[in-house]
């Protein structure tokens, strides 16, 4: 019994040894600092949602050369005719957050940021709440690059259920 459980233990530690160099090659080129930076816009997204900024929202993008998508996932039941995938555009979802009537906000799990400090993407899941109950959920992904004013989202693509 004992040395079953000696050989268990070992192989496992030679097959988390086997993947932990993958496990460092994807986060070896990060910059700490702007992984740090970009955390800073993710946490001002949120909170200019809550405060339905328009401003501050359209702030964060690219003015121009950006895209933006929603994706229903297999589970959301779609109309005949209606597509899977939708564009639409950063400042339509600050038009919707700047006109809410009703409190709103973007609650944002298992955060992940990765930069070499010129660009980065982020990488979360996501709840959206109008009047405190959450209306969609899913994940979201941007791309974020670092222009001379700081770092603005130049594309988002988020799943809707």
């Amino acid at each position: 019994m004992k040395k079953l459980l000696a050989t268990t233990l070992l192989l496992s530690g030679l097959l988390l040894s086997a993947f932990a160099p993958m496990t460092r090659a994807e986060t070896a080129g990060d910059d700490p600092a702007a992984v740090m930076e970009i955390d800073t816009i993710v946490k001002a997204f949120q909170a200019a949602i809550i405060a339905r900024d328009r401003a501050a929202l359209e702030a964060m993008f690219l003015p121009a050369d950006n895209s933006w998508l929603t994706v229903a996932s297999e589970r959301i039941k779609l109309k005949p005719g209606q597509p899977r995938v939708r564009p639409s555009t950063y400042r339509q979802f600050a038009e919707f957050v700047g006109a809410s009537k009703l409190p709103i906000e973007e609650r944002f799990h298992n955060v992940r940021i990765h930069s070499n400090g010129s660009i980065g993407t982020v990488y979360f899941d996501f709840e959206f709440a109008e009047d405190g109950k959450v209306t969609n959920r899913g994940a979201e992904s941007w791309h974020m690059v670092k222009t001379e004013s700081g770092w603005k989202i130049s594309s988002m693509v988020f799943s809707l259920g």
